[in-house]
């Protein structure tokens, strides 16, 4: 209009945080860029138990302490390379870790939204775990009030994570292929090796933002295809950057 006066746009302005919290970080800046397989429907979950399915009580450090393992090598390898006596002295040390961490076992937050979630979709879910079956059981007897997961495979189920025979077994037992399972873990070097090596899709559970957050990048097949920082956003994952099948019809 002629004579308007038109002000100068200068610097949008820095929002008040007081009047203008933080937005939420959207699902698309928790993917990586690591292709994933070419569908994303989902027909079954595999799940890590020990801070995933539990909050991480697990102190790992003071397990290689009490068992003496060397810098670098993995605790059940180190055992499994022992003469059996000292085999058995030292998974002794182990067990006593493992029953101060099922002594405080807590279940994440989430986990039977989750489940049930899951469930209402007729989407099986399995665990998969580096721990003993006691843990297990005392998870389903004592901390969660759903049908349990099933199948559940422990390090008894040789070869145990990262190699992906336990997801290449569960795919097999459920009748799909592995690219329509996805891992869900706390692990990158056990838990999204292992999907990754099976061709499935990988969440990376990342409660304490170490990798998002502090920039602390993943390559290869630590990498995962999503992060999440709860079970929450796990669920939102699946829902809207998966493909779950709809609810079933009462």
């Amino acid at each position: 209009m002629r004579g308007a006066c038109v002000a100068q746009a200068g610097p949008p302005s820095r929002p008040d945080s007081r009047t203008h919290p933080p937005m939420r970080r959207s699902m698309a800046m928790l993917r990586t860029l690591r292709p994933g397989p070419e569908s994303k429907a989902v027909r079954g979950i595999v799940f890590d138990m020990d801070g995933t399915l539990t909050v991480p009580v697990l102190d790992f450090p003071k397990m290689r302490r009490v068992v003496g393992v060397p810098e670098g090598q993995d605790v059940l390898d180190f055992l499994a390379g022992l003469e059996p006596a000292e085999r058995a002295q030292r998974e002794a040390a182990l067990h006593a870790v493992e029953e101060e961490g099922m002594a405080a076992m807590q279940v994440m937050p989430g986990v039977e939204e989750l489940a049930k979630h899951l469930d209402e979709r007729a989407v099986p879910r399995a665990l998969v775990t580096r721990n003993l079956k006691r843990a297990v059981d005392l998870f389903h007897a004592t901390h969660f009030d759903l049908p349990p997961f099933e199948p559940v495979l422990t390090r008894e189920f040789l070869p145990y994570k990262p190699h992906p025979a336990a997801l290449l077994h569960i795919a097999e037992h459920w009748g799909i292929t592995p690219q329509e399972l996805v891992m869900v873990g706390d692990s990158a070097k056990d838990d999204v090796v292992s999907g990754n090596r099976a061709g499935a899709w990988t969440i990376l559970l990342d409660t304490e933002g170490t990798h998002r957050e502090r920039g602390q990048g993943l390559e290869g097949d630590l990498r995962p295809h999503f992060y999440a920082a709860s079970m929450q956003e796990v669920q939102q994952i699946l829902t809207t950057e998966l493909q779950l099948p709809s609810p079933r019809v009462a």
